[in-house]
């Protein structure tokens, strides 16, 4: 069980994290040119991670939940498909962060990332941060069973300008309270890359 719940948590702080780096790429206003440099060591730390994690430079992330729905347009948020590796076992999934910074999402699964391909969700988190002190927090709740968490369906993966495109579903959990109503959470996505 506490395997269970230490997996969980690694996947959802890696997706996090790999949401905040990639996000350093989006942010183009005037920096300062400490703050690029700031952003360029975590992107060359990302990329040497893992060569497999892809900034998407159009195409959207949609997510539903409640009666509420969410866009993230990767030609102006933060939205990549990260692949990753925790001890012997390798993840993919998705990270996104809007431009404001006030809402971050991300989505995992265990294995490896390939076309016509559908699998359990392993991870995924929803942060929604109207300021410091109103921080509303949903995650993958641990008392799934294996296979109960949802399913991420990657219809294209890696094709041409595609770089993926699918849909998920999943339940979270408020502030990963065991007495927490489960929110199904439904996802599509069709992100591309720039052209070669």
């Amino acid at each position: 069980m506490h395997s269970k719940r230490f997996t969980n948590w690694y996947v959802s702080l890696v997706l996090l994290l790999s949401v905040l780096v990639v996000s350093c790429q989006k942010d183009t206003g005037e920096q300062a040119v400490d703050q690029k440099k700031i952003a360029l060591n975590a992107d060359s730390a990302l990329s040497a991670t893992s060569p497999d994690n892809f900034l998407a430079t159009e195409g959207t992330l949609t997510i539903k939940m409640k009666d509420t729905t969410y866009t993230f347009d990767a030609a102006k948020d933060s939205v990549a498909f990260v692949n990753m590796s925790a001890g012997d076992n390798r993840y993919f999934g998705i990270t996104a962060i809007n431009k404001e910074h006030t809402m971050s999402f991300g989505v995992s699964s265990k294995g490896a990332a390939a076309d016509s391909l559908t699998r359990p969700v392993a991870g995924g988190q929803l942060l929604m941060m109207a300021d410091v002190m109103h921080t509303r927090q949903y995650t993958l709740t641990q008392y799934a069973e294996p296979g109960d968490a949802g399913k991420i369906n990657l219809v294209q993966y890696r094709q041409n300008d595609m770089l993926a495109k699918g849909n998920f579903f999943t339940f979270l959990s408020k502030d990963d309270d065991p007495n927490s109503s489960l929110y199904r959470v439904e996802g599509i996505f069709e992100l591309k890359l720039k052209k070669q």
